[in-house]
């Protein structure tokens, strides 16, 4: 093929093995579009290929990627709203046969089985996006450098249980998964899932150290979805070997330890920490001078 079709927001270059999509990074493209750049989807990933009516005179290209074949869209689990939809083209209706012609392509080079066609990937045929790796949660912020995922708390929104338990490091070995809640919904969050835990943690994610909370201007899905596939991709990549998780990183800057002892001396003061964890927290704060 080697051809393009240009929508609205996107441009999709069609190959002989590939779809390659290209995001606008225009005013009005969706954020997360922007976030994504450049998308290279192999056609082994591809489960099906629709073309429908839009709204007000468009048409509507869409690629259905294979269970697993695709991080973003495992991290998304079906939150993402229909504009944010990575695998839909909008068109304009004039180009309904250019793009039937596209679809055709397309569906000539999958397997004649449906059931081939739909069967889970073994891996990911799609890399994750590259970026963001940190963004800024309502309780603290989220950084991910490739191998270690860390949580670092906020002084006014994260909860004395998260304080009490001090910032996080999970290296992606000891994960089994990620929890991505949309932030446009009630209760959005992002939480890890540690391996040799069966299912969910029963905590809140506000009170567990292993999840981040989202917030108004928080936690954004073009910061944290990426975010979320990229640390996704890491686990799936890391295969089965689990690695302790280390809880507590390891703080040098004296004037960020003295902001915490007083912080937890606030608590401590407002009942909310018992003199012994006071004790034992501000030992532990001092001994990472």
């Amino acid at each position: 093929m080697g051809d393009v079709l240009t929508g609205f927001h996107a441009a999709w270059e069609f190959e002989s093995e590939s779809v390659r999509i290209r995001f606008e990074r225009g005013i009005r493209t969706p954020k997360l579009f922007q976030a994504l750049g450049t998308r290279e989807v192999p056609v082994e990933a591809i489960a099906g290929v629709t073309l429908t009516p839009g709204r007000r005179g468009t048409v509507v290209l869409s690629v259905e990627p294979r269970p697993g074949a695709d991080p973003l869209m495992d991290a998304a689990a079906g939150q993402l709203k229909e504009g944010c939809d990575p695998y839909r083209l909008v068109l304009p209706a004039e180009r309904e046969t250019l793009a039937e012609y596209y679809a055709e392509e397309i569906r000539a080079l999958l397997p004649d089985d449906p059931g081939q066609r739909a069967a889970p990937a073994e891996e990911y045929l799609v890399a994750p996006p590259e970026g963001p790796r940190h963004f800024k949660a309502y309780d603290g912020k989220a950084s991910f450098d490739g191998t270690t995922v860390s949580f670092r708390w906020s002084w006014t929104g994260a909860s004395s249980a998260k304080w009490k338990a001090g910032d996080q490091r999970y290296p992606v070995g000891s994960l089994s998964g990620v929890e991505w809640r949309s932030p446009e919904i009630l209760e959005g969050h992002l939480r890890l899932l540690p391996r040799g835990e069966a299912g969910q943690s029963a905590a809140q994610p506000d009170q567990d150290p292993a999840a981040v909370v989202f917030g108004l201007g928080y936690g954004p899905v073009h910061e944290s979805l990426p975010f979320a596939a990229a640390v996704l991709a890491a686990v799936r990549k890391a295969g089965p070997a689990p690695e302790p998780v280390l809880a507590g990183a390891a703080r040098r800057d004296p004037a960020d330890i003295a902001d915490r002892i007083r912080h937890l001396g606030e608590l401590h003061e407002a009942g909310l920490v018992t003199d012994e964890e006071f004790s034992a927290k501000k030992a532990q704060l001092l001994a990472e001078l």
